[in-house]
């Protein structure tokens, strides 16, 4: 998944279940089972057609063997040692079928296993169920941004993505290195000869910023040279921020010294606390102030430029549930404490940033990790339509397929009063197949350009010519 020079963020790829695409083997499974079995035994659709949820156990993605015509399967999701699938009966207004349909066949390796497929025949027609009350969405999002005192650019910006995009979206990347650089940005126009109209940073690099003496590796994020150049030519800049601390105080003072070799942000990796954070007075609270005045620092280097940012910190906070089955339920430190927690730490950094360091440059940008399942999940961890902007959703999907579930969730969050975000992803989902939907993701923002076999130079070089997309070339002024 993502890379930089240092850490190493792994990503989940979402699979996919296709009649014709290859399976490939499942890694890190504990338990691998010796046969393929399936959840219902026999599936049956309705009379007029419809979907049925079916889960498929399998030592590796199944394939199906012959593909009937009238059964497609999607939402492919690898969960140890589940593959979850909606499988869609293809009718329409001539269509007719026998009640029996007869068998379909997996295979997984060397093993297969059969599925009975009916269709119910019907019978007297059962109570139909009250249909279930939706919450209301909003007719439109809010109006302005959550900062009442943010910057004429800021406002600019927010007002721009709210009214001016239309049925369009923009493009993006995310830098690799030292995340302060263009090299993607500018290999992206190599080879389409377009610029993305958003490039994305990350602080990762924090303690190593500036770089202790002696080291052949630089990185200085007081170097604001690269988003300069974005913001001064068209383009938008969006930071994030992968959080490292430390796994102690004593390695915090090593850290001082250049040795960070104690430092992650991985939940898995670190024993950091956010309760403890959270607490006045305790070496870890003191650590997280520390670092959120030394983040203020570069970002008010770009608010004096005028340069205005979407800022997308604590991402994923909300993390794995039970989709990958870690216990923490967290890829990240601030999000294994809970949501109230993360919660917490949300507001923490926004009045520290805004309040005490006086950043009126941010446009703050809420991320969900949309794990199959968890979408009952979000509204817990979500800080509130007074605290967040804008709702992105990271996804890694082997598709280019429009995304209905992750982008319904993320509009419901808000009520639909924030505009919503591909915030992260790894292959991009076809602009025309999310317009076809009435999906308007505000913009999409790739982690790289060599790891996702789908983002090919052809889909690329189409991307940035469609009349759909926004390159950094298309962008109005908006300073």
């Amino acid at each position: 998944m993502k890379r930089y020079l240092i850490s190493a963020l792994a990503i989940l790829v979402g699979l996919a279940v296709s009649c014709t695409k290859p399976g490939t083997s499942g890694e890190g499974i504990p338990e691998v089972p010796k046969s393929i079995s399936f959840e219902p035994a026999e599936v049956v659709f309705p009379v007029a057609g419809g979907s049925v949820s079916l889960i498929i156990y399998a030592p590796e993605r199944p394939v199906l063997e012959d593909c009937p015509a009238w059964v497609t399967f999607k939402e492919g999701a690898y969960d140890k040692t589940k593959y979850k699938m909606t499988a869609t009966l293809s009718a329409n207004g001539n269509y007719s079928c026998e009640p029996e349909m007869g068998t379909i066949v997996f295979s997984a390796g060397s093993l297969s296993g059969s599925l009975k497929v009916s269709q119910d025949a019907g019978g007297e027609p059962e109570d139909e169920p009250e249909d279930p009350v939706e919450e209301p969405v909003a007719d439109e999002y809010d109006s302005s941004l959550t900062n009442s005192n943010a910057t004429a650019e800021a406002r600019k910006v927010y007002d721009f993505l709210r009214t001016e995009l239309g049925d369009r979206i923009l493009s993006g990347v995310q830098s690799g290195g030292t995340a302060n650089n263009n090299e993607r940005v500018n290999q992206l126009f190599s080879l389409t000869g377009a610029h993305p109209a958003l490039a994305g940073y990350d602080y990762i690099f924090l303690q190593y910023s500036p770089t202790p003496q002696g080291w052949s590796w630089k990185v200085d994020y007081g170097d604001i040279s690269a988003p300069k150049e974005q913001w001064e030519k068209g383009g938008l800049v969006s930071f994030m921020w992968h959080w490292n601390v430390p796994n102690s105080q004593a390695d915090w003072e090593k850290g001082k010294s250049g040795d960070f070799g104690g430092y992650n942000f991985y939940s898995d990796k670190t024993s950091f606390s956010i309760a403890n954070a959270l607490t006045p007075g305790t070496w870890e609270n003191e650590f997280i102030l520390a670092d959120i005045q030394k983040v203020a620092g570069y970002l008010k280097l770009l608010q004096e430029e005028g340069i205005p940012v979407i800022w997308r910190p604590l991402h994923e906070a909300a993390g794995n549930y039970n989709l990958y089955g870690k216990t923490n339920n967290a890829w990240f430190w601030w999000g294994r404490g809970g949501a109230d927690a993360c919660k917490s730490l949300w507001k923490l950094l926004r009045d520290k940033l805004e309040g005490e360091y006086g950043l009126n440059n941010l446009i703050w940008v809420w991320t969900l990790d949309a794990a199959v399942g968890a979408e009952d999940e979000y509204a817990s961890w979500y800080p509130g339509n007074d605290l967040v902007d804008i709702v992105g959703v990271d996804i890694y999907a082997d598709d280019t397929d429009a995304k209905a579930r992750q982008y319904n969730a993320a509009v419901k969050l808000s009520g639909g009063h924030k505009m919503v975000t591909l915030s992260e992803c790894g292959n991009i989902p076809d602009p025309s197949k999310c317009h076809a939907e009435s999906q308007a993701w505000r913009w999409f923002l790739t982690w790289d350009l060599e790891s996702y076999s789908l983002n090919t130079d052809s889909y690329w070089k189409t991307l940035m010519s469609s009349p759909l997309v926004v390159t950094r070339e298309k962008m109005p002024s908006l300073k």
